[in-house]
């Protein structure tokens, strides 16, 4: 499992905190950010890698996350979420089987970015009834 991340301009400081963060933690870190690259690009490539093996999670930050929110969602197969807090994050992979999410770096602190990282990276899918739902999700697009 390597956890992708990447970020445009406005998410670069807090990409690197979060990177150095789950390197600590011992995880596969694979960063596609580029030099130039507006969200748009940057989820893409993100969601292209996680998309790559089945394991894979997938992070983007920017400014306020809403922007490579409306992105992922728009990928076939892609069930991504919009977090700024621990609890949605660890509860987007339990319930919705989330396999990337996005944040604002003008939204979340350094500490609490850590921690929604953590909460999503750790989460495991409960899969049972939640399964009806992603399903469905997975049909859009």
């Amino acid at each position: 499992m390597a956890i992708v991340i990447g970020a445009d301009a406005s998410g670069k400081r807090l990409k690197e905190l979060v990177k150095d963060f789950l390197n600590t933690e011992g995880f596969e870190v694979v960063d596609v950010t580029a030099d130039g690259q507006d969200f748009v690009d940057v989820t893409l490539a993100v969601a292209k890698e996680v998309n790559a093996a089945d394991g894979n999670l997938g992070i983007v930050i920017d400014a306020y996350g809403a922007g490579p929110f409306m992105v992922a969602t728009k990928i076939k197969g892609m069930v991504a979420a919009e977090v700024s807090d621990e609890r949605s994050a660890y509860m987007t992979r339990a319930h919705n089987n989330a396999r990337m999410i996005t944040m604002g770096a003008e939204i979340v602190g350094d500490e609490l970015a850590k921690n929604i990282v953590k909460g999503f990276v750790n989460g495991k899918y409960d899969g049972g009834r939640h399964q009806i739902r992603v399903d469905m999700l997975n049909k859009m697009c």
